[in-house]
């Protein structure tokens, strides 16, 4: 008898280009429509609902990877230069160094009875995700979570867990917080002055909510970790993880430490930059956190001494040590950059091209090597690149179809005589389910808050209540929708296939819509704080 042949699940390839069919049949099924903003001589701003002619896709079904390549051209070459950069890094064994010292530092803190007992793999975890969590909270961390996710997948391989803890630690952490945001100017910020509200009114409640969230996505994470770390082929992703065991394998836990003159050249062309950057903009560098903004002229003067300290400590160890002082600094002028002047994805990128260059300096490559290193790193990722074109085809067919604000205002017409509870919780669902085609913070809320908040009124609900469930709606799913070009590029850089991925989260995903739901309902029932 022929052994029957196993099922294969559909590549993610495969699976996206099946949703931008779909998408392309909706257009010709579903009418046009759109939402059309005017404002009158009083100032007021309506919002009202126009039916328009459909718009049938079938060539663009074809042409779904181009137009995609081209809406998402910022997170497609960031992509890039994240994995050229790390390319030359990781050729270096710099973060191989990190780890095996990280994890001798780990072994010694074992010792210690009391650490023991609660598990310091454990402890390192939680306050990896913390960290993330309050990233997103504050400033919104969504694509700067590429870059994360490349040095964080190999660390939770080599402390005993799988690639789905490392991406957790960064990705779904930054998307809790993301989902309970404090301060985030992206979701929050946005939302309530659409809404009229005072910006980031309400924050004790939410922050409430961010503690709820961030207990759940913890114990959850730490869960499945410890499941995989006592038996490891328990993680669906044992068979697909080779790829970082053989890597940190062929290491043999140690590392060839040297020192060299050309990473003092590169030491010093990067202090040089440095210190001119200080000296440039010290007295112009204002933190934005939330609505409030503070002055900081003596930070990146301090920061550059700290470079330079750090750096000729290091250099005098080994050019390893060196290298993960760049890369240290960078995610610090990151954090800087994006806070203090606004940086996105262009500035960040920029960054990070420094870093694989002064790392290849560091190590005495030819400019030739460099460059062709570089290359080898851009292709090595190219695969991820390409899925975020792709899926961002299907945004951009639904657009062009005329058919996203149909969608909207069909759900949105299911609100009439739902009650207070039945409105908020059909608010909160029209909120989830959007965010899978439109995943924008920014473009969801002026899309939705215009029509969301005025019904609010009607049915005698807070408008900071429809906020929250924007916010609840907005960052939930955001680690689950194909549509995200970060998520697809994440799960790209850690080899995690899209439909792995799905089956591990969608268990966690459901138990934070439920909890959104019960969170939502005090600000119904209880005399909340801005609500």
């Amino acid at each position: 008898m022929a052994e029957k042949k196993k099922r294969e699940f559909p590549n993610t390839y495969v699976i996206i280009f099946a949703i931008i069919l779909i998408s392309a049949l909706a257009t010709w099924v579903v009418g046009g429509g759109e939402y059309v903003k005017t404002t009158d001589q009083a100032g007021v701003t309506t919002v009202e609902f126009r039916e328009v002619e459909s718009q049938g896709q079938w060539w663009s079904v074809m042409e779904a990877f181009y137009n995609g390549f081209t809406k998402q051209a910022g997170i497609i070459c960031f992509i890039l230069v994240i994995g050229a950069a790390f390319w030359v890094v990781n050729k270096s064994k710099a973060i191989d160094a990190g780890i095996f010292s990280f994890l001798g530092a780990v072994t010694k803190l074992e010792k210690n009875k009391l650490l023991a007992s609660v598990g310091v793999s454990n402890i390192i975890v939680v306050l990896i995700m913390l960290m993330f969590s309050v990233f997103g909270a504050i400033f919104g961390m969504s694509e700067e979570t590429i870059a994360f996710t490349i040095i964080l997948v190999p660390l939770a391989i080599s402390m005993g867990y799988d690639s789905i803890v490392g991406v957790c630690m960064v990705y779904v952490a930054a998307h809790v917080g993301f989902a309970g945001a404090i301060l985030n100017p992206f979701t929050i910020g946005i939302a309530q002055d659409i809404a009229g509200l005072p910006m980031f009114s309400g924050i004790e409640y939410r922050f409430f909510c961010w503690i709820v969230l961030n207990v759940i996505a913890i114990a959850f994470v730490l869960f499945y970790a410890n499941r995989v770390k006592k038996n490891p082929q328990k993680s669906i992703m044992f068979s697909a993880d080779a790829h970082w065991r053989d890597h940190i394998q062929e290491q043999g836990g140690s590392v060839d430490y040297y020192r060299n003159k050309s990473s003092w050249i590169s030491f010093a062309i990067a202090a040089a930059v440095i210190v001119a950057f200080a000296m440039a903009y010290a007295n112009e560098t204002y933190l934005s956190i939330g609505a409030s903004k503070y002055h900081t002229p003596y930070l990146l003067p301090g920061v550059a001494v700290l470079f330079c300290v750090a750096s000729v400590l290091c250099l005098r160890k080994s050019v390893h040590f060196y290298i993960l002082s760049l890369l240290g600094f960078t995610i610090v002028y990151l954090i800087i950059g994006v806070l203090g002047f606004g940086w996105y994805v262009g500035e960040i990128s920029a960054l990070f091209l420094a870093l694989g260059v002064l790392s290849g300096i560091a190590m005495g490559l030819s400019g030739n090597k460099i460059v062709n290193e570089l290359l080898a790193g851009a292709k090595d990722i190219l695969s991820a690149a390409l899925i975020v074109g792709l899926a961002a085809g299907i945004v951009h067919i639904l657009q062009e179809g005329k058919i996203i604000d149909t969608i909207l205002h069909a759900m949105a017409s299911g609100l009439e005589g739902a009650g207070e509870v039945g409105s908020l919780g059909l608010m909160y669902v029209i909120q989830t389910v959007i965010n899978i085609v439109i995943p924008s913070a920014s473009a969801k809320a002026a899309i939705t808050m215009p029509i969301m908040a005025p019904f609010a009124d009607i049915i005698g609900v807070s408008r900071q209540a429809t906020v929250m469930a924007f916010q609840f709606g907005d960052g939930f799913t955001n680690m689950i929708t194909p549509t995200s070009g970060v998520l697809i590029a994440v799960l790209g850089i850690a080899r995690i296939p899209y439909s792995k991925w799905f089956r591990w989260i969608l268990p966690f995903i459901l138990i934070l819509i439920l909890v959104g739901f019960l969170l939502l309902l005090p600000t119904i029932y209880m005399n909340l704080n801005g609500f």
